[in-house]
């Protein structure tokens, strides 16, 4: 593949590199940041976790990204406060962590009074729908620094070491995925890339659902924390956010092959974005959630009953090897 192709070898395909972030390079930078502050905790997890000494303090640390732009340029920032709650509370979850709190920091260039109120009101939406205490937070205006504005967070919560998943899915367990809501807010600098290609934000949607294709790119991440007590009851061995990576990040699990024979329907956004950018098959599947946000592995005997009881469904199975393999597609 030379500069510019897709995994397809379309010269004209985007790819998330094209667009701006290259997951390997971004990687490599995280590694050597915990490196650096390591103090020896395991860069895989979804939660940082202190010991308390009969429970663990857990914490994520998250914000938003370039899905602000899309906000900024439409002039509604009501979802993106949802957003962070989000992207944050769901790591939590993937450790096996009830949330109980959340403190936000807003950094803008310049005080916005409706801006400021919008970001409030969706912070306090997604409190609610995790059902987490908005404990405070931090503006800081830095014209020098910032440019438009950003906003990330911090969520904590505790549990017991009982309470914890494993944390390493099994060999013979069976995955059960989730559905997403969208885009969430992982992979949108491709996906602005896309849609800006031959149009803007205020592009009518194709599909049925949006009025316009700013819309749908902002619909907010999906919340997944009512799960929880469905996923201790059916014994979850371990859990994976679909986000920045997608469908990567079942290798958070462990080192097995994770085979993904029935994902669940991508939403008609994902069509947009692959048809937009011209983005090979391979690419949107490790850029983006491709319609399920969250992904358990547990006991095979257990996944029918977990799926009845929930919106999830069987998707798939835990081999020994190694990869993520989608209807034969590797990853």
């Amino acid at each position: 593949m030379t500069a510019g192709e897709n995994a397809d070898g379309d010269p004209d395909g985007l790819t998330y590199a094209d667009a701006g972030v290259d997951i390997a390079d971004s990687e490599a930078a995280t590694a050597a940041l915990v490196d650096a502050a390591s103090t020896g905790t395991d860069d895989t997890a979804y939660a940082g976790l202190v010991d308390l000494g009969d429970q663990y303090l857990a914490l994520a640390t998250d914000g938003v990204g370039t899905k602000l732009l899309v906000a900024e340029a439409v002039g509604d920032y009501s979802t993106v406060g949802i957003d962070c709650i989000a992207m944050n509370v769901n790591d939590l979850l993937a450790a096996g962590v009830e949330p109980a709190a959340f403190v936000d920091y807003l950094a803008v260039d310049e005080p916005n009074e409706r801006r400021a109120a919008e970001l409030g009101d969706g912070l306090a939406a997604g409190a609610d729908a995790a059902g987490i205490a908005l404990v405070g937070g931090e503006t800081a205006v830095m014209p020098d620094v910032v440019r438009g504005f950003d906003i990330a967070g911090t969520a904590a919560g505790v549990a017991t070491d009982a309470e914890l998943f494993p944390g390493r899915a099994e060999a013979g367990d069976a995955l059960v995925g989730f559905p997403s809501a969208g885009i969430h807010s992982n992979g949108l600098t491709l996906a602005r890339e896309a849609a800006t290609r031959d149009g803007g934000y205020d592009e009518p949607y194709p599909y049925e659902g949006y009025e316009t294709v700013g819309d749908a790119l902002l619909e907010p991440t999906r919340i997944y924390t009512h799960l929880l007590d469905a996923f201790r009851e059916h014994g979850v061995h371990a859990a994976a956010h679909i986000t920045g990576g997608g469908w990567t990040n079942l290798d958070r699990m462990g080192g097995f092959r994770y085979e993904v024979s029935d994902p669940l329907p991508a939403q008609p956004v994902f069509d947009y974005v692959q048809d937009a950018g011209g983005v090979s098959d391979a690419e949107m599947h490790r850029t983006f959630n491709m319609g399920t946000g969250f992904v358990v592995a547990l006991p095979e005997d257990a996944a029918a009953a977990l799926a009845s009881q929930t919106d999830g469904e069987v998707v798939g199975r835990v081999a020994d090897g190694d990869g993520v393999s989608i209807r034969g597609l590797s990853l």
